[in-house]
């Protein structure tokens, strides 16, 4: 499969700069770096954000007639509408909402270590998550980068999916090699500008910057080599470290890193082609379809048309006894038959993304909460793949979370527990929900009925309220 191509090679790379290959290891990415940016793979990625961004095929799309020869020519004085119904944007958003719209929890047994790690993963990095699971679904992996940022703060930065080129260790793509970026950037040279591109190759021992230039990589003149940290001294000198890992962490989408664009994009097109079409049926009235002349007064057919457009009438006359006249040929547009074919194109469109419909009958007739389970159960089917993935990434991830904790003097937590939840964003039916967790009283602990509840955020905290609030009147006071 064509998915398997940008493994495989990296795979053969790292092998032939361990075993000493004739060309030299900047050679092997220059022709690897060429052979990417045409790749399948990678087209793929562009496209799935193209579509994510709403610019389609169909912006592209010609009106066309059989000409002379029978060979189709493009004809400009037909209706050409170029109508987007975005369903595929909508199937990444209710997907990557499902999984991360919620914040995450941590299960910990360790108070101190909990109230760290809600530090480190606050609202900003809920929205970084959040983006990087969109890059997740559109380019069938994503790419979170861990670093210092300019005023010292640990922090995470995406990678668009297109931009990167991962060398991998194994077929399996479990372990990198290093990992190279290239990205466009704008450069003015007096008051013109122009792009040149930039590679980044991020490895064990730091990051080395170059040009790309006619496919030869030149190195950076400014900046060529860097670690990962730096570190300020008191006499004004600095410390150079590095992590002894990649700081780069893959967040895939399923085992092969297929996007989601390739289940569905030739829905997506038929969609918006039906709509198109459509459009241009109801526009094609009596002034451009086709018209039968009787006795015309005049041969130049281009001539009439252009009176008819203006004036919006025709001049006929009687020849030998013949009276003229005008028919026009009408094609009747069903909207039915429209309509139908374009329900069918979005239902399918759901169940090959494996979402849901919100506008689903079971919501209207019986919305109880074996009925709404029943119409998650395939983007919860998805969502458990994706989040077998993420859980693996969250496993690196937070060997670099508690390396940063244990240097900033903020606890040494490498041993201890941790279970990260996914708090999946699913309607329910509350009362009934609720109603289930009354019974339960007495027969499940008060913390796992209070993290149940569908108006909790935060159970601990909660379970705090509910110990003060059962507490004697005075109790406080007794002992301040």
């Amino acid at each position: 499969m064509f998915f398997d191509f940008l493994g495989m090679q990296t795979n053969k790379i790292g092998q032939a700069i361990r075993k000493g290959a004739p060309l030299s290891e900047k050679e092997i990415i220059e022709q690897e770096i060429t052979n990417w940016k045409v790749s399948i793979a990678r087209k793929i990625q562009i496209t799935g954000e193209r579509y994510y961004c709403g610019e389609q095929d169909i912006l592209r799309h010609k009106r066309t007639v059989i000409g002379q020869n029978g060979q189709l020519i493009e004809v400009s004085n037909l209706p050409n509408n170029h109508i987007i119904d975005n369903q595929y944007a909508k199937m990444v958003g209710q997907k990557s909402n499902y999984l991360v719209g919620q914040p995450l929890t941590f299960d910990t047994n360790n108070d101190e270590y909990q109230e760290a790690l809600k530090d480190v993963f606050d609202q900003g990095f809920q929205k970084t998550l959040k983006n990087l699971a969109t890059d997740t679904l559109n380019g069938g992996i994503g790419w979170l980068y861990v670093y210092y940022d300019a005023n010292g703060k640990f922090s995470f930065k995406r990678f668009e999916p297109f931009e990167i080129l991962p060398f991998w260790k194994d077929s399996e793509h479990t372990e990198l090699d290093f990992v190279g970026r290239v990205y466009e950037v704008e450069v003015f040279e007096g008051t013109k500008s122009r792009i040149i591109e930039k590679v980044e190759i991020y490895g064990i021992d730091g990051i080395e910057r170059y040009t790309l230039s006619n496919s030869s990589l030149t190195a950076d003149t400014e900046n060529s080599y860097s670690t990962y940290l730096t570190f300020e001294k008191d006499e004004g000198e600095s410390i150079d470290y590095n992590w002894g890992r990649i700081p780069i962490i893959p967040f895939k989408y399923n085992s092969k890193e297929i996007p989601l664009i390739t289940k569905v994009k030739s829905l997506q097109d038929a969609i918006n082609r039906t709509l198109s079409d459509f459009q241009n049926n109801m526009q094609e009235d009596a002034r451009n379809t086709i018209l039968v002349l009787k006795n015309y007064d005049g041969t130049d057919l281009g001539e009439f048309r252009r009176n008819l457009a203006t004036y919006g009438a025709v001049k006929v006359k009687t020849i030998d006894g013949a009276n003229g006249g005008l028919e026009a040929l009408h094609v009747e547009v069903n909207s039915e038959n429209y309509k139908t074919i374009l329900e069918l194109f979005k239902k399918s469109l759901i169940e090959n993304a494996m979402g849901y419909d919100a506008r689903d009958d079971r919501l209207n007739s019986n919305p109880n909460q074996m009925n709404l389970k029943s119409m998650y159960s395939d983007i919860d089917l998805d969502a458990n793949g994706m989040e077998t993935e993420y859980q693996a990434s969250f496993e690196k991830l937070i060997w670099f979370v508690n390396l940063y904790l244990m240097n900033s003097n903020k606890g040494n937590f490498e041993n201890e527990y941790l279970k990260i939840i996914f708090n999946r964003d699913m309607l329910m039916n509350e009362t009934e929900v609720i109603g289930s967790l009354v019974k339960s009283v007495g027969i499940l602990s008060n913390q796992t009925i209070v993290s149940q509840h569908p108006w909790v955020t935060d159970v601990q905290q909660e379970l705090e309220r509910i110990k003060e609030e059962q507490l004697p009147k005075g109790y406080e006071e007794a002992f301040t």
